[in-house]
């Protein structure tokens, strides 16, 4: 059973920081060699951004820094917060980023807070309860019968989960409307020491987040004032073999730690269009039928691999490159700025929502516009 988004809406955090200010705060502050400061230019020049948004200033990296090694007897520095004190800026500063995403899509869909019946929140940089989901219940002025779900620790396809359990939501409840919201803090898991294959983040990772206003048959029905932005028809998911060392992302004494290695792209090289096609199969559909796609931005050679697989043009990913470009990876909230940007695309017919996490697991989802 279908379900429509009426409403979409994203929210950028408040600072601002170029590539170049990134590059010289992770040089100052991890690397001990001249091999280290040659292989992060590198890795930083070939990310695909340009620049990002935070919700704290990149330059706490150097008070967090100074601090640590004043406090460390061999004065070489050490790990930065505790993930106590990160997740203590979580609580403080996800919640206005998240209300500024759910207020837009709101706006979008035409709705108001007391119509929404359901809510599900994303998120996997943070945690804290009462969290974001009570907050936004309150601060909106949603109804205090508002029924939710969390889609915890799920990675830069938590979207698509959220998406998978919208229509779930909606399937029981025609009646139902649901506000999903993804929020991610990715500054606040800075890595402090070098770690080639955790530093990456450094070089990608950006606060933001995303929103959407979905609703079941019955609510188009009866409200048909409720423009269709596009339907959710089908969801699907692939555990690539052999590939838990590829991604993971642990919670640490220091904050969370992401690892991804180079093995990524040729991973999914090598098995995403087996799984695709068999999947738009099931749905009666084949590649060359999918209009557009929306493909979270998990860096240049993942879109790279993405193209590759799947025999796709450069305009294909074209929007998500930008995306990456402007505003840098946001985990679970960049595929709803890619599907924002995508909107301005006049055209009409199915299209996926592609994105990877820890696993190796694909995630996508169909829609229709």
């Amino acid at each position: 059973m279908t379900c429509s988004i009426i409403g979409l809406g994203t929210a950028q955090a408040p600072e601002v920081v170029s590539q170049e200010d990134a590059l010289a705060l992770s040089t100052d502050v991890i690397c001990e060699t001249d091999k280290q400061k040659r292989l992060l230019r590198t890795l930083f020049r070939k990310s695909g951004v340009s620049s990002r948004r935070t919700v704290i200033p990149y330059e706490l990296g150097y008070h967090w820094h100074k601090s640590d090694s004043e406090s460390n007897e061999s004065g070489t520095g050490g790990d930065g917060p505790t993930t106590a004190q990160r997740m203590s800026l979580y609580k403080k500063h996800a919640t206005p980023l998240a209300l500024a995403s759910a207020t837009a899509a709101i706006h979008d869909a035409a709705v108001l807070p007391g119509d929404i019946t359901h809510l599900v929140t994303v998120s996997c940089t943070g945690f804290a309860a009462p969290g974001v989901d009570i907050d936004l219940i309150q601060l909106l002025g949603m109804p205090s019968t508002t029924q939710r779900v969390h889609v915890g620790y799920m990675g830069c396809h938590g979207a698509i989960n959220g998406m998978r359990t919208v229509q779930g939501l909606t399937a029981a409840d025609p009646n139902a409307c649901v506000l999903m919201c993804c929020v991610e803090l990715c500054s606040l898991h800075f890595r402090m020491r070098w770690d080639l294959d955790g530093v990456v983040g450094n070089a990608l990772f950006a606060d933001g987040s995303g929103s959407i206003i979905a609703a079941g048959a019955n609510w188009e029905t009866k409200h048909p004032h409720s423009a269709s932005i596009c339907k959710i028809e089908a969801t699907g998911a692939c555990l690539i073999e052999d590939t838990n060392d590829e991604m993971s992302w642990h919670i640490g004494d220091h904050g969370f730690q992401m690892r991804l290695t180079s093995g990524v792209p040729d991973c999914i090289k090598t098995y995403l269009r087996s799984w695709i096609c068999q999947w738009l199969n099931s749905q009666g559909l084949k590649i060359e039928d999918i209009q557009r796609w929306i493909v979270h931005p998990g860096g240049p050679r993942i879109l790279d691999a993405v193209e590759e697989a799947l025999h796709l043009q450069a305009t294909h990913t074209q929007v998500s490159r930008e995306v990456l470009n402007d505003l840098g990876n946001m985990s679970s909230a960049t595929v709803l700025f890619v599907m924002e940007r995508n909107q301005s695309q006049r055209c009409e017919g199915p299209a996926v929502v592609l994105a990877f996490g820890p696993g190796v697991m694909a995630e996508a989802a169909l829609l229709r516009y």
